[in-house]
This record gives structure tokens, sequence and C-alpha cells, in this order.
């Protein structure tokens, strides 16, 4: 059976439903009422609500509450889940030992209780990130300007890690900040940072903010920095991203 699904199954059923839906390496899913308690790194308590339980194939365990992207508690994948029944009591178990922790789930009554058997291979492809767009300048520098020459892609300084670190048509050092989104204030101070940790360098040491906008107050910082501006579309296309079409534009 690939699929099964019941509503509102006694305690009894319930254990049923999970351990089979585990034993066949399935998705299992249930809409209960449950209190959860983690212990580990830290400790957490939540007490009784309704709850949306998911247990993956990997050995992912997620609650979630009616509120929020995130889980308000989960287990990451490869942890060992396991349902028991004892005294009428029913609990989902997610533990790992390295970290030693647990993340126990006791089960007050349940609405709905699932498994799914999925079958899927696919790798996510994505695009319009900051990876995609330290490639491209790698593949077409020219991109950035003419004779600029990428040398080193997160290039690690005491103030964090410099996208990308390249040298000029003459031969002068550019620390590249790139950002896929509208560029802030932020951005602009995080590229500031690394330039100072050039500062016993002999040459001047161009700063370029790589992105396809920035804010008013960003682009007056830039300017009180003595900083540049490139103006740079990340790729969307999917698919490799070797045979890119986007629209570039450039700003200094």
């Amino acid at each position: 059976m690939k699929f099964l699904s019941e509503k509102n199954p006694d305690i009894h059923r319930t254990y049923e439903i999970i351990n089979e839906g585990i034993s066949k390496r399935a998705f299992v899913v249930l809409m209960a009422c449950c209190k959860v308690l983690y212990q580990g790194r830290a400790k957490s308590r939540l007490g009784s609500g309704d709850r949306f339980i998911i247990i993956k194939p990997d050995g992912s365990f997620m609650v979630h509450q009616d509120r929020n992207l995130e889980p308000v508690n989960w287990q990451p994948p490869k942890s060992n889940c396991k349902a028991s029944l004892e005294n009428g009591i029913l609990q989902i178990t997610g533990s790992r030992r390295n970290p030693p922790e647990s993340l126990e789930v006791e089960i007050h009554c349940t609405y709905m209780a699932s498994y799914f058997i999925g079958e899927d291979s696919k790798e996510l492809e994505i695009a319009g990130y900051e990876e995609n767009m330290r490639e491209m300048v790698f593949e077409s520098p020219e991109l950035i300007e003419e004779g600029f020459r990428p040398t080193s892609r997160e290039y690690q300084t005491e103030n964090g890690f410099i996208d990308i670190l390249g040298k000029d048509k003459n031969g002068a050092l550019m620390v590249l900040e790139l950002k896929s989104r509208r560029a802030g204030v932020n951005a602009v101070k995080q590229l500031k940072k690394y330039l100072d940790c050039f500062t016993d360098h002999k040459e001047f040491v161009r700063g370029v903010l790589v992105a396809p906008s920035v804010t008013d107050d960003a682009m007056e910082l830039l300017k009180e920095y003595q900083l540049e501006f490139k103006e740079l579309h990340p790729p969307m296309e999917l698919g490799g991203g070797k045979n890119l079409t986007l629209d570039f534009f450039s700003s200094s």
C-alpha cells in the first residue's frame, strides 16, 4: 500500500499507523493534540496543543504549530525515530547520539494519521543566488570590467570571507562583495570591513559592491568610503547555467 490515511483514529490505531509508516520508510503525517519535550544542548517544553507532525524517510522529525514558517521543534535527518505505547500513553521519540539529544512528542488525541510512500530522486535546481553570480563572474569576468581577473573565491580574512578577490587590468587588487538582491548599508559596511584587512597593502585596493541595485543610503555610503558599485543581475536560468541569457546593466 502506497498511501494510507485515517480520520480520528484512537491511540492504538495511531500507534500502528506510525510504526507501519516508519517501517516502510514513508512520510508519516499526523494532525494531533500533543505536548513536546526537547532535551539535549538545551531544554524546551511545549504544552498541550493542536499541531502538525511530520516524520520523513531520512529521519527528519518536525512539529509545526499553526503559525510561522519554521517548525517549533525538530530533529535533523538520520535521527532515530520510533513510537512507543505504554499504559495508554503514545509517545514518538526522535533521538541522536552525536550530539546526544531527543525530541519527545506525547500524543493525546489524533485527528488524522497517514503515511505516504513517495518516489523522488530529483535534486533542486536553483538560480538567482550569490553563488550563481560568483560562477557567472568567474566564467565571464568582463561583466565586471574589461581586464578584470578573478583569482580567489571565498577568500578568508579576519572579518569574514570575501566573495571574489581579483585584479584589474592595471594589476590593482579588487575586493568584490556580491548581493543577489537590492543591497543596503550593511552590505557596504561589510565591504569596508574587508578592505580594512588590507590596510598594510602597499597599493590602493578597490572595493566593489556588485548587486542588481542599491538603496540611496547605500550609494551615499559607497561615495563616503570611496567604494564602487557595479550593477549586475544574477542569472535566472535553470539547468546548469552554461548558456545564460540575462539582462546586464553597468554603472560606476
